[in-house]
């Protein structure tokens, strides 16, 4: 994928080390034809087919889907179209094997359940698919929502790989003819024209809005002008397109992992880029993400743009007993870790969470000699000692004593200091703590340019409908104030803004 115009930093293929997660780049960078690789790697060219095993691939050719072939191994694929079915020394096992699988997964069937991306050496777009596919998705959850889109000149290859004596499923974009560049403003009115069941249609422009977001706010242009080139435009939408349909098929709240970002640089086609990849780190705002001394591309924008979109909260591991599990497989050799993204699908455990183990607490005591003043000035206090949320709901107590709880909502790690205040605001003489699971929207803030100067917005995404968004109520009476205007006119220029 590309930039718009001259502020694109076109991957020319010439990823070394880096490009590791997918024969396809799915960057949001331009790929060209010139490769001045430095040594080969596995995005290579001209790869190779040894039909020696039992490992069904799904061709599906610019949307028709009526290929299938025993196949063992994973290739790094070519994005320039010519595509010689040569082994690049891409296949790490030398042997044939079965690889049964697992019931196909019915669609609904993470209703209530929990779906975590373990993406312990990172995620791409085509590593997302694959994973997913060897969770148990069919390959006709992706192959028909592929084939909804007006693109040809590809096919889709399902294969498998080993790392590190694991069995994974890797998922590659095969292109076959020149493609187009595409506008982020195009794409979005593709998705939005395409016959797609309505929710993958909306969840799939959530994530390319994130992504075409990313790069314009890199490249300080404007979202319609942001072009994503060639062969990346369709590695993106097929990956994009293809993870919506699979996360929508399954049903399940999504989970991620902190996100570990790796070091060095990339050559792209103007200049060289750090590692992480600028739009990668920019999808990634308000996600957990940790260093590792590991000179690769672990995160792609991609996979950053549809992790950041569909996660509504991000652990370690989360409290769920599992059920089933899929491997991605990236496509090279990592040197301290299996090149995998691992997704688990999960029951939830729910009622034995100690207060240890629970993300959030709930600090409340029920107080009768209170006025109203002093249980304003608590609130405050609560605010003020870390808590996320904190209010006041009257009560009635024992001989009909009118009076109030007084209550607060914090994370784990702050509980203990908005106890103390509650404490120490309130004449009450003891609280009680109640462990909590919150559920949120994954959330982030941009500014708007309005007629009445600049306004920040939050907008929560999450595969939970369209969008929330909701100007900033305080830069909005700043802005009423200065302009002498009612602030519902800077709310309703705020909103047009921020919706494009």
């Amino acid at each position: 994928m590309g930039h718009g115009h001259d502020h694109d930093h076109a991957h020319g293929d010439a990823h070394g080390d880096e490009l590791h997660h997918g024969g396809h780049h799915d960057h949001g960078h331009a790929h060209e034809g010139h490769h001045d690789h430095g040594h080969a790697h596995e995005g290579h060219h001209d790869h190779g087919h040894a039909h020696e095993g039992h490992h069904d691939h799904g061709h599906a050719h610019g949307g028709h889907h009526d290929h299938g072939h025993a196949h063992e191994g994973h290739h790094g694929h070519a994005h320039g179209g010519h595509h010689g079915h040569a082994h690049g020394g891409h296949h790490d096992h030398g042997h044939a094997h079965d690889h049964p699988r697992a019931p196909l997964l019915e669609e609904g069937a993470g209703t209530g359940k929990v779906l975590f991306f373990d993406a312990f050496s990172g995620i791409a777009g085509d590593m997302t698919i694959a994973a997913l596919l060897d969770l148990g998705v069919p390959l006709l959850v992706i192959e028909r929502a592929v084939a909804a889109l007006p693109l040809d000149g590809f096919h889709l290859h399902r294969g498998h790989a080993h790392r590190s004596g694991i069995v994974a499923t890797s998922f590659d974009v095969h292109v076959e003819a020149a493609q187009p560049e595409r506008t982020y403003g195009s794409i979005d009115a593709m998705l939005a024209a395409a016959p797609l069941d309505p929710p993958v249609a909306a969840l799939a422009r959530r994530i390319f809005r994130r992504l075409g977001e990313a790069e314009a706010a890199v490249h300080r242009i404007r979202l319609e002008d942001v072009h994503f080139h060639e062969v990346g435009a369709v590695d993106a939408i097929v990956d994009i397109v293809g993870s919506a349909a699979a996360i929508v098929h399954i049903g399940a709240e999504v989970v991620g992992s902190p996100l570990p970002m790796g070091r060095g640089f990339v050559k792209a086609r103007h200049g060289i880029l750090p590692l992480p990849p600028p739009a990668a780190v920019a999808c990634l705002r308000g996600v957990p993400t940790y260093g590792v001394e590991l000179d690769a591309e672990l995160v792609t924008p991609t996979g950053a743009a549809i992790i950041a979109t569909l996660a509504t909260r991000f652990e370690r591991w989360p409290t769920f007993a599992p059920d089933r599990i899929g491997f991605g497989a990236g496509q090279r050799e990592l040197p301290d870790r299996p090149n995998l993204l691992r997704v688990v699908l999960g029951t939830r455990t729910g009622g034995d969470e100690s207060l240890g183990s629970a993300s959030h607490v709930i600090v409340e005591a029920n107080v009768d000699d209170l006025t109203g003043e002093v249980a304003g000035h608590a609130i405050e206090a609560l605010f003020a000692a870390g808590a996320l949320d904190a209010w006041a709901a009257p009560i009635t107590m024992k001989k009909g004593r009118p009076a109030l709880t007084i209550a607060a909502l914090a994370a784990a790690p702050q509980a203990d200091a908005v106890a103390t205040a509650l404490l120490r605001e309130t004449t009450s003489i003891g609280l009680r703590k109640i462990p909590v699971a919150r559920t949120e929207r994954p959330r982030r803030i941009i500014t708007v340019q309005t007629a009445y100067g600049a306004i920040r917005v939050k907008i929560s995404e999450g595969p939970f409908g369209p969008p929330q968004i909701k100007p900033e109520f305080d830069d909005c009476a700043a802005a009423a104030r200065t302009h002498g205007v009612p602030v519902r006119e800077v709310v309703s220029a705020a909103l047009s803004a921020a919706k494009g």
